[in-house]
């Protein structure tokens, strides 16, 4: 597996975040990287930075957008946007370095969630 800075994918989240209700999240405090060759099935995942990461190394909470680039890179941009407001919805209102699991008690991570916040956004553009 090869990683790789992925800037337009830093620009595509700056774009999101201030268009949806994530005022929450601070996009300078994600990293976005493009894997090739990785033998997930996904097209993108988040890594957490747990609470013990952060206090050994004296580091705020901070999160890395993945996006594999054999099952992400060919899709429309429209569904790029789906795959990253995904991604951004298992960031918390805390933003403390931990992630939201799909069905939490108060947020579903879903088709229709993130269909919901895709359209919010393509209004707000």
């Amino acid at each position: 597996m090869e990683l790789t800075p992925a800037p337009d994918i830093d620009r595509m989240v700056r774009r999101l975040v201030p268009r949806l209700p994530f005022s929450y999240i601070d996009p300078a405090k994600i990293t976005c990287i493009r894997s090739t060759l990785a033998t997930s099935r996904a097209r993108a995942r988040i890594w957490s930075f747990p609470k013990i990461w952060q206090m050994a190394l004296k580091h705020p909470p901070h999160y890395i957008i993945e996006v594999l680039s054999q099952h992400f890179d060919h899709l429309s941009d429209d569904d790029k946007a789906r795959v990253i407001i995904h991604e951004l919805m298992h960031i918390p209102k805390n933003f403390s370095g931990a992630l939201v699991p799909h069905h939490g008690l108060h947020k579903r991570i879903d088709h229709r969630t993130v269909e919901a916040l895709f359209s919010q956004y393509k209004k707000a553009q």
